[in-house]
């Protein structure tokens, strides 16, 4: 009997490939939009089984919230069926999309029947609606039916929740603020886990760092401890029959009351089929213990290990540089009517990204699709700051840019006026408010276009928004050095990117780090 059930197990997972092929193409894009629906593929499901933490035990309980077509399930019974055989299992699938309730019912059934061919037992019990409803709503449920759970094993949907959105609302009354439905799924799978039980998720890498998951961030290194983290090397091997450019890690974490963290192990490939490579890592690296925004530092290699110290071995916080960094202060929709498309009398000046070209401000910009001004009255006078140099910086990056941070100087001399307003798509580095020293906002601008300074943040940061708490979050050489940056920027425009680098390494070379100011 020993030597059937990996046999039949794996004809088990062809089998819900195939209906996971299937629905996949029949489905309406748009509808899989507006869902956050990302399937996932066999040998994703596999690998993800394979972080399962399979313990002696009578019986396992299985939760597979957004189950879609049913392969993480699969994957999962399929593994314990060849290396637990005799263990029962019990799983509850969630599926919100009632076009895939019978596919996902086909796969709870075969995987009943492929276990009683082996002589072992599944049961199974599927969820006809919305996870966090199930999750979080009392009325009509009975308790005992949602757990708690030995295994949570997951790829949620990845869509933002509005601010007042039922399931926001829902989310944070049952355990923590969260601002994106795959992070919600996470949240509520760690509620609903049994001490020492196991969560295995795939996501986007983008809850490990920013102010918009620091809440869930901290209720969940309160509970969990993270014991695996996979990084893929090429994002577009992930979910590569889906068109999905996202940062995806596979994690494995345990659920505990203990204060104790063990040594987390950190593994890379290209893909699914290539090598993996694995070593392991102090809690306290990833996690640091003292830092207020719980960011989650995930060196997947040696290099990052070289780019962690270099960047911790940097002179200066942003403070000792004597400068503070802010989102924009205007948010164009909530202004609408102190807005111009062009200069006028009363108004002033107002920063959008598309104003930033070459390391500089080119202001104003006829025929814009964005405006140009904006009125100075007792209503906008708090969302401005007076003339003077600032360092500007996009919010968001663009895929076909280069660097992850995209960086200008306002200069005064170049758009001459009293007052200046900065549109909330921008972050600003500022003194107190006011502007900073030209040589330091030169000098500061080339850091930020650097080279260097762009693997130092998408070390960590895993999507393309450039938060001002990240910004904050990063050190920076010292104020000496950034003036002599700036002394040194020949005239004109930003230099180009070998130029920017050349003059990073020449006034960074005394430190430690210089060999990797290059590679």
């Amino acid at each position: 009997m020993a030597t059937e059930a990996p046999a039949v197990a794996t004809d088990l997972v062809l089998r819900t490939e195939a209906r996971r092929q299937v629905s996949s193409s029949a489905l309406d894009p748009k509808q899989r939009a507006k869902l956050g629906q990302y399937f996932t593929p066999a040998p994703a499901a596999d690998f993800i089984a394979s972080l399962a933490r399979l313990e002696a035990a009578d019986t396992i309980r299985i939760l597979d919230p957004g189950a879609g077509a049913g392969s993480l399930t699969a994957s999962l019974v399929m593994r314990i069926l060849r290396d637990r055989p005799g263990t029962r299992i019990s799983v509850t699938a969630c599926e919100v999309d009632p076009q895939l309730h019978e596919t996902l019912m086909a796969t709870l059934e075969d995987c009943v029947t492929t276990a009683g061919a082996v002589d072992s037992h599944v049961e199974v019990s599927l969820v006809r609606g919305d996870f966090i409803d199930w999750a979080t709503e009392d009325e009509g449920l009975v308790a005992q039916d949602r757990g708690p759970f030995d295994l949570v094993i997951m790829n949620p949907p990845y869509k933002k929740l509005a601010a007042n959105s039922r399931e926001r609302r829902a989310v944070t009354a049952a355990c923590t603020e969260t601002s994106n439905l795959y992070s919600a799924f996470m949240a509520l799978g760690v509620h609903l886990l049994a001490p020492d039980g196991q969560l295995v998720a795939i996501t986007p890498r983008s809850f490990a760092n920013g102010p918009y998951f620091r809440p869930f961030r901290r209720y969940f290194l309160d509970r969990m401890r993270i014991d695996h983290v996979h990084v893929f090397e090429a994002r577009n091997k992930v979910f590569a029959d889906a068109d999905v450019l996202q940062e995806n890690v596979i994690f494995s974490s345990t659920r505990t009351h203990s204060p104790e963290r063990g040594p987390v192990t950190v593994s890379t490939s290209q893909s699914y089929s290539s090598d993996i490579r694995s070593r392991s890592v102090r809690y306290e690296e990833m996690v640091h213990p003292t830092d207020s925004e719980c960011f989650i530092h995930i060196s997947a290699d040696e290099e990052d290990v070289q780019l962690a110290a270099a960047h911790e071995s940097m002179p200066a916080a942003l403070p000792e540089i004597g400068c503070q960094v802010s989102t924009g202060r205007v948010v164009d929709f909530r202004s609408k009517e102190h807005l111009r498309p062009d200069p006028a009398e009363g108004a002033v000046p107002l920063i959008y990204p598309l104003h930033m070209r070459e390391g500089g401000i080119v202001w104003p910009v006829p025929e814009a699709k964005k405006n140009n001004a904006i009125m100075l009255n007792d209503d906008t006078e708090k969302m401005m700051f007076p003339s003077g140099y600032y360092v500007v910086v996009k919010r968001l990056s663009f895929k076909e840019e280069k660097r992850r941070v995209v960086s200008s100087v306002f200069d005064p001399d170049e758009t001459p006026c009293d007052r200046i307003g900065f549109e909330n798509h921008v972050n600003v580095f500022h003194s107190g408010g006011e502007g900073i020293a030209k040589e330091v906002a030169r000098g500061l601008c080339l850091w930020l276009n650097s080279t260097l300074l762009d693997r130092f943040i998408r070390r960590f940061s895993g999507h393309t928004q450039v938060n001002a708490t990240d910004l904050r979050n990063l050190r920076y050489p010292s104020r000496s050095q950034l003036d002599a940056m700036g002394r040194d920027w020949p005239q004109g425009a930003l230099p180009d990117q070998e130029k920017i680098d050349d003059l990073v390494e020449r006034h960074l070379r005394p430190t430690e780090f210089a060999p990797l100011l290059v590679g």
